[in-house]
């Protein structure tokens, strides 16, 4: 069967592979010494809820493997943000809830705030690009804070995050799985990303650009080469996510990656 045909089965490996990633990155910086970021994972139901008390942002405080059958634990799991001080959010994926589940979230006072965009294919149907003055390298153990200045500059954080970001994700590099890259135009480092593989599925987890080099190819670039990486490991399947119709978007459908399914966000009001 052609695992890019789209199927119940093909939502359910997106969903898992992201899920598997968020839970592998979460369990990491909890495990650094006496857990500085206050990490909690708690399964309720089928669901999984991602928690951190010094990193209000959604991607860390966020629920995501809901399905109809979790009805009877919405409320509970409401009460685990609310009893943290921090509002919900629920990640909902199209065909897993139906109309009474989404009915239960706005009767608990929840609001749908965004959408989010999973990308799929097969790792096989990608040969890399090169760009003139471009290089690709993987990122070493020592070099983590110009990682995660790419990372701040890119998305728009402060310097002030940077050791933040670097300590969070140094917790990674020996972890089975995980690889940073870093691209450098002219030798400069300009953009850097993330993959994740494990159990043939691979999710291309963050990319980020420097402003003064986007609109030069590198995201569409890197995402190539992640996905070479993703068929060097026998990857059968690549993933990932992005805000609908931005220019992330566009370049993963420009290299061919196809959409899964646009996901809701559901907030607490």
């Amino acid at each position: 069967m052609n695992p890019t045909i789209p199927t119940q089965q093909l939502i359910q490996n997106i969903e898992s592979s992201e899920i598997d990633y968020m839970t592998e990155r979460m369990i990491a910086i909890q495990n650094r010494p006496d857990n500085p970021e206050g990490i909690e994972i708690q399964r309720i139901g089928n669901a999984i809820c991602y928690y951190s008390r010094t990193m209000p942002w959604p991607t860390f405080n966020t629920v995501k493997g809901l399905t109809s059958a979790d009805i009877e634990v919405v409320e509970p799991i409401v009460d685990f943000y609310r009893s943290r001080d921090r509002k919900v959010q629920f990640e909902i994926i199209p065909s897993m809830v139906d109309q009474s589940f989404l009915k239960r979230l706005a009767d608990l006072g929840l609001y749908q705030s965004g959408f989010h965009c999973s990308l799929y294919t097969e790792p096989r149907l990608h040969t890399e690009e090169v760009l003139d003055g471009v290089t690709i390298k993987e990122v070493q153990e020592d070099q983590f804070d110009l990682y995660a200045t790419i990372n701040c500059r890119g998305t728009g954080l402060s310097d002030d995050g940077i050791s933040y970001v670097a300590q969070n994700n140094k917790v990674l590099y020996h972890r089975r799985g995980w690889k940073f890259f870093i691209a450098y135009v002219d030798e400069v480092p300009a953009a850097a990303s993330v993959i994740y593989m494990n159990n043939h599925l691979a999710s291309l987890t963050f990319a980020a650009t420097l402003p003064e080099y986007r609109n030069r190819g590198l995201h569409s670039m890197m995402l190539q080469t992640r996905l070479a990486e993703a068929r060097s490991n026998d990857c059968s399947l690549a993933i990932s996510q992005c805000a609908f119709l931005s220019q992330s978007h566009r370049n993963m459908e420009r290299i061919g990656m196809k959409l899964g399914y646009v996901r809701t966000s559901w907030t607490e009001a």
